[in-house]
């Protein structure tokens, strides 16, 4: 089968990351170009040997993976720990990378590929704070046009925020590098706190994956148990929300996901609600629809997609 998508996954792993990049790593449809490595939910110098860690868990150490921004743009780095442990990717023994991380900076590997490549043909999928794709937009202008669309994790509207009463955590740890993206004229999928909150990792649901008895399958269960536990807790919910796979499932099946055009603007002034996004889901402005903001997922179609494609590995 030839891959139907040519995507370059930015990340900040994180278990959820791992559970997407897994996800696109088992998908024939999918051509992974390069993975671009982000501070966010850990430091840089985690993410990026953790995005290894996971590619070597999935068996493609060829994939190429890239170190990108190590903070955000204007504010101080804000990570999270609390959710995703002191490695970012607590819950399974991985060992250490062999596989050698790229010398070429991530934004200048996104910037080279998007001029190289024919215009329209690659996606960006960004699973942590925008910073990468920020500064890549910055650095050149002339790539917003050769981008084919832009699917992204981050936000929340109806669900508010997940790290400040407003603000979710991607958007949060660097709001002047969403409101760089959200106004760049890139056609934007946006999965929101809105719709992850409905895709739950239930105890049934990481048994499917304990019971494929592959090493990626079995790592993925322990993973999501380790992550899972600090949204139980906050939400009072069987399971927590898998936020990032919504990006990759989207590309995969995209009837899965219901939601409407909308113009989105990211807070960058307000300390009370910096990182906010401004979702007008009514259509109450004259602003211009910039982003398809997801609400709906069927979340049983979801996991058995993530079951299907991780027991290909």
């Amino acid at each position: 089968m030839t891959a139907r998508h040519r995507i370059i996954i930015d990340t900040d792993p994180g278990q959820d990351d791992a559970v997407a990049i897994l996800l696109a790593l088992g998908s024939p449809e999918i051509e992974v170009l390069g993975i671009t490595a982000v501070a966010g939910n850990v430091p840089l110098r985690l993410t990026e040997k953790n995005a290894r860690k996971v590619c070597e868990l999935a068996g493609k150490p060829e994939t190429r993976v890239y170190a990108g921004a190590i903070r955000p743009m204007v504010r101080p780095l804000v990570t999270a720990e609390q959710v995703h442990g002191k490695t970012g990717l607590d819950g399974p023994d991985l060992p250490e990378p062999v596989m050698p991380l790229q010398k070429q900076h991530a934004v200048d590997f996104i910037v080279e590929t998007l001029m190289a490549e024919e215009a329209g043909t690659v996606t960006l999928c960004p699973l942590g704070p925008l910073t990468n794709i920020a500064l890549a937009l910055v650095r050149e202008p002339r790539i917003a046009a050769r981008i084919q669309r832009i699917v992204l994790m981050g936000g929340g509207f109806f669900e508010g925020g997940n790290t400040t009463p407003a603000a979710e955590f991607n958007i949060y740890v660097d709001p002047h590098a969403a409101d760089v993206v959200f106004r760049s004229g890139v056609p934007i999928v946006m999965m929101p706190l809105d719709v992850t909150h409905k895709a739950l990792t239930s105890s049934a649901r990481i048994a499917a994956f304990r019971k494929l008895d592959t090493r990626p399958a079995l790592a993925t269960a322990e993973m999501l148990e380790f992550f899972e536990r600090f949204d139980e807790t906050k939400y009072g919910t069987d399971g927590g929300p898998l936020h990032d796979p919504c990006v990759i499932a989207y590309l995969l099946q995209p009837d899965l996901f219901r939601g409407r055009d909308c113009n989105v603007s990211v807070e960058i002034a307000s300390e009370l609600t910096m990182g906010m996004t401004v979702i007008d889901w009514w259509g109450v402005t004259k602003r211009p629809k910039n982003a398809m903001v997801m609400r709906d997922i069927d979340a049983d179609g979801f996991f058995a997609l993530l079951v299907e494609r991780i027991g290909n590995l």
